[in-house]
């Protein structure tokens, strides 16, 4: 069986021999897993060289690409956001915890299963706008951060 992996662990765990690649389209096998590999080479898996032809047109297709700069300051409505949010986020933990107790009560599902399903989709709906609301908050003050120093 053969497996690729970049995962160099896995690769000495479940490998009885390595195949590398060494260059100019030869391939050497070597006994045991990576680490062993490593052992019996000398070295481990080093970065490909690029030709200067292919490097300079690589160097001047990123120059001419602009580089967005981050704002001096976060704008009004971002500060807002970064203040409201952990509120909004905790009032939806409680409409969370509230449908959950009410799903949870014994016989909801036999005595109403119309009203189950609603609170089943309210609830996925909350927990749905919880995370985009933590995801927003981390983004936001990821930035503050990185405006800040």
């Amino acid at each position: 069986m053969v497996v690729v992996s970049h995962d160099r662990d896995f690769l000495d765990r479940v490998a009885t021999s390595v195949i590398m690649a060494e260059g100019d389209g030869r391939w050497t096998e070597y006994a045991g897993g990576y680490s062993d590999m490593v052992s019996q080479r000398g070295s481990g898996v080093l970065a490909r060289s690029v030709d200067k032809g292919a490097k300079m047109a690589k160097t001047k297709s990123e120059a001419s690409v602009p580089t967005p700069q981050p704002k001096g300051k976060m704008s009004f409505k971002d500060k807002h956001a970064l203040e409201t949010l952990p509120k909004d986020i905790a009032k939806l933990d409680t409409e969370i915890k509230t449908l959950n107790d009410a799903l949870s009560a014994p016989g909801f599902y036999s005595k109403d299963p119309n009203g189950f399903a609603t609170k089943s989709k309210a609830l996925e709906a909350a927990e749905g706008k919880k995370a985009a609301a933590e995801e927003r908050w981390l983004e936001l003050e990821m930035l503050r951060e990185e405006l800040e120093g």
